[in-house]
């Protein structure tokens, strides 16, 4: 299949929805890898919370190098059937075979286990993750566009959450319990990822500019230096890490809480969850269409705002009642849909101004070094609140059997350490100078020295009205 190039022509809504099928899959994953998995282990499997936060914790710390290298390749792929196609062809049989191994464990695995088949499933996530975002940034170079096009993909994999999320609902009705809710969704899992995978990238374009078509070669330490330049990239990156930390600390013990904390069973936890979830379905167009309106610095600014002040309830609800919490769920979800969708649009921003300014397009580098800070963040969340559960003196086996006093550190635990978090991320959106009006200069000087190319003039440095907007943008 040839790649499309050139161009900026808005995709329709129904091709968007079509090539936003592709993150179904590990959409779908981060409720089952993060939510149930690590209790599953715990409590199933008989594995230590120490070696299931310390597995965590190193599987993480080894993929990081996984996403920049990956990021690199990208950037410099070249194939017939386009640049980021391959990869998402290569990505899934990796992702499908972790999830077998992962989710369809015997009892008496050891920690080798854990790490290998951990590892063969990150990297399967972190080539479709990947290869998907950054395609996205190419199907859209306007500023609203952008963001029309990433909410659209959160609202696909909220989707994929409510299906897997609804799965423990489900099959508590039956004899299979939570071994069962775990088999069911890998069986999901596995067989979406083709499906979906499969007639997204068949069915979308792909769009190369001029330094797309120009690239090749083997991966160049000296880009990720070139990235680290930009100061204001680097401050995105804090915030993304602290907007993915806050919700992934609450997501990591959200099990143990509401059953310990709330008197939920595993099938009301889940119930709540398909609220939580169903809510982010209205949040993440509103997020979208809010971003281009008063700019996503800001738009994600107000969402950490409103995020916080839904966990400060979190702890009010009587416990064991269910349509108590059901505001508060509904709140949170609608709120929290909107981190991801306006840090991804922001980093393609960005990674356009680079492009601008460096002569070279480090896109895929640039969403690469995103991911493996918001893996960082997933694992620091796993590692951090159950290290502080443990200090705290809450035992996830004792269940209700739990002291007064480690059952309250819990509470405290899930949404102190959230707000914290989120917050933080607000702090560093303060000042962010890269509006709408400033992207719209950053393309039009784009346009400008890619026709400069076309007609042979310059080597890809910036040339002519490029330079000298790239100059007045330098940060």
């Amino acid at each position: 299949m040839a790649t499309a190039s050139g161009g900026s022509k808005r995709l329709s809504l129904g091709r968007v929805v079509i090539f936003a099928l592709a993150g179904l899959p590990v959409g779908a994953m981060a409720a089952g890898l993060l939510i149930y998995v690590p209790p599953y282990l715990a409590t199933q499997l008989g594995v230590s919370l120490g070696v299931v936060s310390t597995v965590w914790l190193v599987v993480r710390l080894i993929d990081i190098g996984v996403d920049p290298a990956v990021g690199m390749l990208m950037d410099r792929t070249h194939s017939r059937i386009g640049r980021y196609r391959p990869w998402m062809l290569a990505g899934a049989p990796a992702f499908m075979l972790g999830v077998a191994m992962l989710f369809f464990a015997p009892a008496g695995i050891t920690w080798i286990y854990l790490v290998g088949w951990l590892l063969m499933l990150y990297l399967g996530m972190s080539i479709l993750g990947l290869a998907h975002t950054a395609w996205a940034a190419t199907l859209a170079t306007d500023y609203k566009d952008r963001s029309r096009i990433f909410g659209i993909m959160t609202a696909i994999g909220i989707l994929a959450l409510l299906v897997v999320l609804s799965i423990p609902v489900i099959v508590g009705k039956t004899s299979k319990g939570d071994a069962g809710a775990i088999h069911a969704m890998g069986w999901f899992l596995v067989g979406i990822a083709p499906v979906a995978i499969g007639i997204a990238t068949w069915l979308t374009p792909e769009r190369l500019n001029a330094d797309q078509k120009r690239r090749g070669g083997g991966m160049h330490l000296g880009d990720i230096a070139m990235v680290f330049r930009k100061l204001d990239l680097l401050r995105l990156y804090l915030a993304q890490m602290a907007f993915t930390l806050g919700p992934g600390w609450m997501t990591s013990i959200y099990i143990f809480f509401t059953r310990d904390y709330m008197h939920f069973t595993t099938a009301q936890a889940s119930i709540l969850l398909l609220f939580y979830v169903t809510a982010g379905l209205l949040g993440a167009p509103f997020w979208a269409h809010v971003s281009g309106r008063i700019g996503k610095h800001r738009t994600v600014m107000v969402i950490a705002v409103a995020y916080s002040l839904g966990l400060m309830t979190v702890l009010l609800p009587p416990k064991g009642v269910l349509v108590w919490s059901i505001p508060v769920n509904l709140w949170c979800g609608f709120a929290g849909s909107g981190f991801e969708l306006t840090v991804r649009s922001m980093l393609a921003d960005v990674a356009d101004e680079v492009r601008l300014e460096q002569g070279r397009d480090r896109l895929s580098l640039i969403y690469s070094l995103g991911t493996a800070t918001a893996k960082i963040s997933s694992a620091v969340a796993i590692a951090i609140s159950y290290a502080i559960l443990r200090q705290v003196g809450y035992i996830p086996t004792l269940g209700h059997g739990n002291s007064a006093s480690a059952v309250r550190g819990l509470g405290f635990t899930f949404c102190i350490g959230p707000i914290a978090c989120v917050m933080l991320g607000a702090v560093c959106m303060v000042g962010w100078r890269l509006t709408a009006q400033r992207h719209r200069d950053i393309q039009t000087a784009l346009e400008a020295r890619d026709a400069e190319r076309a007609l042979g003039i310059g080597d890809g440095e910036p040339v002519g009205e490029a330079a000298a907007v790239a100059a007045g943008h330098a940060a």
